[in-house]
């Protein structure tokens, strides 16, 4: 479907279910030469691998251009069933001023009947400026923390009577893996809410490496997880996920994981770890905080009042 309602002369704006591999590239080149400006991705990791592989049920594409030349993206995901729709978007660097964002903005509003979120990643100003225009409010803070892993200089971590650990093994473990997350993050659809779809995408990433996905047990059940990341460019590691079954909580499970990730990050030779908590969760934060993290940027999420 294409919308020209109400735009400049010029500029067009297509809403697609499924984007082609051209397209595809496109939207890629568009988000690094924002990030190489920004110095944050303007739209998630998630975000991104939706741009390949097809539809997804949910999700729709928002190519912005002018004469043919792609200067804008948005993405409206509409799979929470209690959430209004969440979006990201972006305009290229050299093209912001114009009215694209908003443009953008109105045509989220629109397609979501002015039931939406939006992410502004970086927490940049222009975002802010942007969020107001639209008449959104800021409701959530997801704050990046950072520390150095060398000196790591943590406690030794201490397992829960009974429980081992191991690491990953593709197509063995994905059930049994997608049952503990979606029970650790039942109110966090974001992650709670990853398929099988959602594992294997990430699985065929260069950075996947199941030497770094550690798995719990207790008598042959799983009961939590540490999966790390790395970020090769950046010479990040990343403390990507940790999460605890709802019946092994509370037992120090999750600070051992926590260690046992950092010291293989740390092994690794890299020198930063990195990790995304919500403002809101003081628990997480403190136990974080005594870890040696700082925050190091924040992303916030602006929604609609209605």
């Amino acid at each position: 479907m294409t919308d020209t309602a109400a735009l400049d002369p010029g500029r067009q704006i297509d809403t697609l279910d499924e984007i082609t591999p051209e397209q595809a590239r496109d939207v890629l080149a568009l988000l690094d030469d924002a990030a190489s400006s920004d110095g944050v991705q303007a739209v998630s990791e998630q975000g991104r691998l939706q741009l390949r592989g097809g539809p997804r049920v949910g999700v729709r594409h928002f190519l912005l251009t002018v004469g043919g030349e792609l200067l804008g993206y948005a993405q409206l995901e509409d799979t929470d069933p209690v959430e209004a729709p969440a979006a990201e978007l972006v305009v290229h660097p050299s093209h912001r001023g114009r009215g694209h964002g908003r443009a953008l903005g109105a045509a989220l509003l629109a397609a979501s009947g002015k039931r939406l979120r939006v992410w502004a990643h970086g927490g940049k100003s222009a975002a802010r400026h942007l969020a107001q225009v639209l008449g959104l409010s800021m409701f959530r803070e997801l704050r990046q923390l950072r520390r150095p892993l060398e000196p790591l200089n943590i406690p030794e971590p201490v397992l829960p009577d009974g429980v081992t650990v191991r690491t990953f093994v593709p197509g063995q473990d994905d059930a049994a893996w997608l049952a503990v997350n979606a029970a650790a993050f039942a109110h966090h659809p974001e992650q709670g809410g990853l398929t099988q779809r959602d594992l294997a995408d990430r699985e065929a990433e260069p950075w996947f490496d199941p030497k770094g996905f550690f798995l719990a047990e207790r008598d042959g059940r799983l009961v939590g997880f540490h999966w790390t990341k790395v970020h090769a460019a950046e010479q990040l590691g990343e403390v990507y996920v940790v999460g605890i079954s709802p019946d092994a909580q509370g037992g120090g499970l999750g600070k051992a994981l926590t260690a046992i990730g950092l010291r293989h990050l740390a092994s690794l030779g890299l020198p930063t770890a990195m990790l995304y908590v919500d403002a809101d969760n003081t628990a997480a934060l403190t136990v974080y905080e005594r870890l040696g993290f700082v925050t190091h940027e924040v992303d916030l999420m602006y929604r609609t009042e209605s």
